[in-house]
């Protein structure tokens, strides 16, 4: 059994069950004790579902589970209800504990309980919230992966913020994540890049289906700069240039711009190097020992549509050229063989239609796609400015790239604006509305949060009062409305973060921050935490401190998350 106090314990110094993860032991030791006695024939659930009520006279928590167990009991619920309800009133540091509605039981804790929330919350540190939910996962997760034929663009932005927080939210939860960068560095657009370069250089217009813009001009310049006589050179050796160093230089700078950003990967892998090592030839090898291909009309296929794609792919054309779709079979097959359980893909909305052929080509490599494969699609994100779209276009060279936004908002808002919608969501992002300094833009307002806690806790240092040890703390001082709602929110950190993990929905880290300043800045205007005057320092004072202190270490892990500085200063 876990119990929520020792019997006879002082207030302050309960034990750890505290949050909901630690009271769904404590509600599950109840069931079993009365199914040991005979008094409840079910098996003991697995998990328990522990919420938090909407009104908080309901209780601290509510649970379901008599519920759950009333149909296999062959039992009404409220009888259930009443029964598991005798049971967890036995236990310290309950307080009671009701029937409602139907049968769910709505409990509260004794006064001090929950405020070991702060304790365990500032004990921890840089831990609290970090669970292993997802222990034993290898997943290999690749986003942005953008062409080096122009910077990264706004959308390539989106996936930036959202697959960088992702794979922090990832391992917060225990999963081992390894962030990789696919670099196009083959293919038809890196020729059209190089000849948009050589035009460029050559005073010429750039190819119809070529790229332009600033960049180009500044690429030109620099390929030329460091290749004198380049532009005397054969046409073919130009192109060759072209396209070696061009190519070279945008990728240092995307590599640059994404680093500014706070985003950098684990692995950056090259299209070119699955072409020049067999691996694509391997790949091939591989789908053909399954069964799965086949040749006509002078091209190699890989029958698809015997695992629910629409038609059958290419692998190899009729004139001896490998496709695209060749390179994602070799990819994905040099992916399995590095020893990943799982590959996470992170693509745009508008490859919606690529999902289909990947799961095909998984299950074609003898893979469930169920279990080693995920496609995360995202929704376009729209620039807004003086209430008026701001206008992109690639190839006519006015894209808003990602070191654009990070200088108009800064990086912290720019990562911050997209990771805190759904992937799913278009986004309509207000350049304004995230520059300004004011509790309308959501990353100030939960920075500013940060930054006030900061200034109470140096506030507090300056008049000699410090937290002192864990064990001093009467925490049983923390019984006002407003400390119980920021110690209840705060105890639902660690869920969140696992939800969040296994919904791969780093959004809801950013709107739990914004309800947990909020609740903070409700806390802090109506309960006083340092004395005014000649006023003394109480034990009051001091378990404030600890929930101050709580919230700031719950407000940074979550910050940290999404890749977001939690300022001391503001």
């Amino acid at each position: 059994m876990i119990p929520l106090a020792p019997e006879g314990h002082r207030g302050g110094q309960y034990a750890r069950a505290v949050t909901p993860e630690q009271l769904q032991d404590v509600v599950r030791t109840a069931v079993a004790a009365v199914v040991d006695r005979g008094e409840l024939p079910v098996d003991v659930p697995g998990d328990v579902v522990i919420e938090r009520p909407k009104n908080p006279e309901h209780g601290d928590y509510a649970t379901n589970v008599a519920l759950r167990l009333a149909k296999p009991a062959g039992r009404p619920p409220r009888e259930v209800a009443e029964l598991l309800a005798g049971e967890l009133r036995r236990r310290p540091g309950v307080e009671t504990v009701d029937v409602a509605g139907p049968g769910f039981l709505n409990i509260t804790l004794a006064q001090g309980v929950l405020g070991q929330i702060a304790v365990q919350a500032v004990t921890a540190g840089e831990s609290y919230g970090r669970t292993e939910v997802l222990a034993g996962q290898n997943l290999n997760l690749e986003f942005v992966s953008a062409n080096p034929t122009g910077p990264v663009h706004i959308g390539g932005t989106r996936w930036a913020a959202v697959g960088d927080a992702l794979g922090r939210l990832l391992e917060a939860s225990g999963a081992s994540v390894t962030r990789e960068y696919y670099f196009n560095d083959a293919g038809a657009q890196i020729d059209r890049f190089a000849r948009s370069l050589q035009a460029v250089a050559q005073g010429r217009p750039v190819p119809e289906d070529g790229y332009a813009g600033t960049y180009i001009d500044d690429i030109a310049a620099q390929v030329v700069a460091a290749e004198p006589g380049l532009l005397e050179r054969d046409d073919d050796e130009q192109v060759r240039v072209f396209r070696t160093s061009g190519v070279e230089l945008m990728w240092d700078e995307i590599r640059s711009s994404l680093a500014a950003f706070g985003v950098v990967f684990d692995v950056y892998f090259s299209e070119r190097t699955l072409h020049e090592t067999g691996a694509l030839e391997k790949a091939i090898a591989r789908l053909r020992e399954q069964g799965h291909v086949y040749e006509t009309d002078g091209a190699v296929w890989l029958r698809t549509t015997d695992f629910g794609d629409d038609k059958d792919r290419v692998l190899v054309k009729s004139d001896g050229e490998p496709t695209y779709f060749a390179a994602d079979c070799a990819y994905y097959l040099n992916k399995r063989d590095r020893g990943f359980d799982k590959v996470v893909i992170m693509l745009g909305a508008d490859h919606a239609g690529y999902v289909g052929r990947y799961k095909a080509l998984v299950a074609a490599m003898g893979d469930d796609p169920a279990a080693n494969l995920e496609i995360l699609l995202g929704q376009l994100v729209n620039l807004v400015r003086d209430g008026e779209p701001v206008r992109m276009s690639k190839r006519a060279g006015t894209v808003v790239n990602l070191a654009d936004l990070v200088d108009v908002i800064g990086a912290d808002a720019a990562r911050y604006a997209l990771a805190r919608a759904s992937i799913d969501q278009q986004i309509d992002l207000d350049l304004d509305l995230w520059s300004r300094q004011t509790n309308d833009n959501p990353v100030f307002y939960v920075q500013y949060a940060h930054a006030r806690i900061s200034s109470v806790l140096r506030n507090a240092a300056d008049l000699g009062i410090s937290l002192g040890e864990p064990g001093d703390v009467d925490v049983t001082q923390l019984g006002h409305e407003r400390e119980n709602d920021l110690l209840r929110a705060i105890g639902e950190f660690p869920r969140v973060l696992a939800a969040a993990a296994e919904l791969r929905a780093p959004h809801r880290v950013a709107r739990y921050l914004e309800e947990l300043a909020g609740t903070y800045h409700r806390f802090y205007d109506s309960c006083r935490v340092l004395p005014r005057g000649d006023e003394e320092v109480t034990a009051l004072t001091t378990a404030r401190l600890w929930l101050c202190a709580a919230t700031a270490t719950v407000l940074r892990n979550g910050l940290d998350v999404l890749g977001v500085q939690a300022p001391e200063r503001m």
